[in-house]
């Protein structure tokens, strides 16, 4: 099978900083470093390092072509990226020593993604292939119903969290996967707990407290594990391609989890973002 990103790329501009500056604080950061990020770019490669085909469906402005040649090269098939004029997407990140980030975007091409390209990419797509968006690119409730329409089946990466764009698309999905703080949130707008939504999986991912899984046995914990963090940038978007791999490739959702419980931990420990995500076999030999 294979699975279709409707996904941002980004262009992430990764600040090393003693703290996160407070409101009017001027901070001088002590590194710079530049790279390929956005959480549709670190999914696709995350879910391509986990042995999965991976489609992206996307756009970049003209400076964004070393993104795409980037992509290719860590296994994602990029033929449904569309080169706009709109410059590509950036993210300002800074991180401090102890892995704390904090994230400005700036949405550029990923939010004028030609209808077009969608169309043309979900041309091809088969019944039983994963479909997954995010809230960072435009034509999310158009995928989300086209791929129902089709077939696939349907996940949804929360985030950055919008209660109006979930609930959107919340009547198509299969699989919905969101943090602790994003949970409350669409609790608050919904009166609903993750375990009463109308979706078949909900993942509520907590951090260094692991994650929790509600599906048709009711809710299932899986611990985190123990590591030193040095960046937490794009742990959550690796946890999500691993798990959505896993699930494309035939494993149980439990099985998915734990590996991609180990691929989120070895991210954590590496500074940067969808060039550092660990591939399949460095997640395999990872020894708790």
């Amino acid at each position: 099978m294979a699975i279709w990103n409707l996904g941002s790329i980004n262009a992430d501009f990764v600040y090393a900083v003693p703290h996160i500056p407070a409101p009017g604080e001027t901070l001088s950061s002590t590194n710079r470093q530049t790279f390929l990020g956005g959480k549709g770019a670190n999914m696709s490669v995350a879910a391509a390092r986990a042995a999965a085909h991976v489609n992206h469906i996307g756009a970049v402005g003209q400076d964004g072509r070393w993104a795409v040649e980037r992509l290719l090269e860590y296994g994602v098939d990029t033929r449904n990226i569309t080169e706009i004029e709109t410059e590509t997407a950036q993210a300002i990140i800074m991180v401090t020593p102890d892995g704390e980030n904090a994230i400005i975007l700036h949405p550029g091409a990923n939010a004028e993604i030609p209808q077009a390209t969608l169309q043309t990419a979900m041309a091809e797509a088969q019944t039983g292939d994963w479909l997954v968006i995010q809230n960072e690119t435009n034509l999310q409730r158009t995928a989300a119903t086209l791929g129902k329409k089709m077939g696939l089946k349907v996940a949804y990466a929360a985030a950055p969290f919008d209660a109006d764009r979930v609930q959107a698309v919340l009547p198509h999905l299969d699989f919905l996967i969101l943090n602790a703080v994003e949970a409350d949130q669409l609790a608050n707008a919904t009166g609903k707990s993750p375990a009463e939504l109308p979706v078949r999986d909900v993942i509520v991912t907590l951090g260094s407290d692991g994650a929790d899984w509600y599906g048709g046995h009711g809710k299932q914990h899986f611990d985190a594990i123990k590591v030193d963090p040095v960046d937490t940038t794009g742990a959550g978007d690796t946890f999500t391609g691993y798990v959505l791999a896993g699930l494309d490739r035939g494993m149980p959702m439990g099985q998915a989890i734990q590996q991609a419980t180990k691929a989120g931990a070895l991210m954590v420990t590496r500074h940067g973002t969808a060039d550092v995500i660990p591939d399949l076999s460095e997640v395999q030999a990872f020894q708790l």
